[in-house]
């Protein structure tokens, strides 16, 4: 399954960076600003992947269907763009593994949910991504993850077949997509996950616990 890959996508947050960090540190301001009590990161941390709605959720116990929720989501996302890399950071190993990929001739990407209005600030300001050929955001094509419209996009990008990328992931809407686009998956279970404690569920065809244990299925370990 992994013998004619030519390019290597990724999700980002969870899965390259951990921003979460710098995600509830904004959240958590909308709750210092209404004198409510801070909340530690390790709350905030779990839900991270899942952007505004997920930290909206652990700040105040809102959904979307909620009346105020469109409003904190502005305000979560102005807190946020003002601190898009201010404690985020490439997870250990990640730094490495982009260098053992680039050095291969391999070619690889990124594939997020998150919107461009902070992908491309964020991949622009942290030199990981100096190499990324290929950036695809929330919102680069009319449908985002589940749906494999994002990746069969990179693929396009890339000049690729999509069989010949393998997508890793740290959501089940990760592995979804990337089966649906027809790209073989890598679980990333050292990400948020969200409430998911096991990764099994999500049927990937690979499951790693460290960045550099990719490494061992792109046989370059």
């Amino acid at each position: 399954m992994m013998n004619n890959i030519s390019a290597v996508l990724f999700d980002l947050d969870g899965t390259l960076i951990d921003s979460a960090p710098d995600l509830g540190a904004a959240a958590d301001k909308m709750r210092t600003d209404r004198s409510l009590e801070s909340l530690p990161l390790s709350l905030y941390r779990p839900m991270a992947g899942a952007g505004a709605r997920g930290m909206i959720a652990v700040a105040f116990g809102l959904t979307p269907q909620d009346a105020a929720f469109e409003a904190l989501k502005e305000e979560f996302f102005s807190n946020y763009e003002a601190r898009l890399v201010k404690t985020t950071y490439a997870f250990d190993g990640v730094a490495e593994l982009i260098a053992r990929i680039c050095d291969s001739g391999l070619k690889w990407g990124v594939v997020t949910n998150k919107s461009a209005r902070f992908t491309l600030p964020l991949t622009q300001a942290m030199p990981l991504f100096m190499t990324a050929q290929t950036i695809i955001s929330g919102d680069t094509t009319p449908h985002a993850k589940p749906h494999p419209a994002p990746l069969l996009e990179a693929a396009r990008q890339l000049d690729l077949s999509p069989n010949c990328c393998v997508y890793v992931g740290d959501d089940e809407r990760d592995i979804v997509a990337g089966r649906a686009a027809g790209m073989p998956t890598v679980a990333a279970a050292y990400g948020y996950l969200g409430n998911v404690s096991d990764t099994k569920s999500w049927n990937a065809d690979f499951t790693i616990i460290k960045p550099s244990e990719l490494l061992n299925l792109l046989k370059m370990a």
